[in-house]
């Protein structure tokens, strides 16, 4: 019998926007780095780091998926560069205060993309009516 909630979880990223989906990213790291100081609380060197190499893939794939036409692509890139390596420097040190740092850009990333999701929804267009006309 499948579980019901990954049944939900499919579908939601199935049906989700390119937008839902990378605030979905972004909550996804700033959970896995919320997990990732835990375990690294609890001296769980294995689980510290199979959490933060899911940060890293997550920030990986938003490098990958930058649209180059943008100027703003290549401060986000620089960004991502240095939260990549910072992320990596905080998982061979287990230091948690870089991993704070990282989850905190991160934080700070998802709440602005956002705001900028609710503001681009709010002046876009109302749909197009269809006539009833036959």
């Amino acid at each position: 019998m499948h579980n019901p909630y990954e049944k939900y979880k499919n579908n939601s990223v199935n049906t989700a926007t390119k937008e839902e989906l990378t605030l979905m990213l972004y909550d996804g790291a700033v959970r896995f780095c919320n997990q990732a100081i835990t375990a690294m609380q609890e001296k769980d060197i294995l689980k510290t780091n199979e959490l933060i190499i899911k940060v890293q893939n997550i920030i990986r794939e938003f490098q990958i998926t930058l649209d180059k036409k943008h100027e703003i692509s290549h401060q986000l890139n620089q960004m991502y560069d240095y939260l990549y390596h910072r992320v990596i420097e905080a998982n061979i040190k287990k230091d948690e205060e870089m991993l704070t740092e990282v989850r905190d850009h991160l934080r700070t990333m998802r709440d602005t993309w956002k705001e900028a999701m609710k503001l681009a929804k709010q002046s876009a267009p109302p749909p197009a009516s269809v006539s009833a006309e036959a």
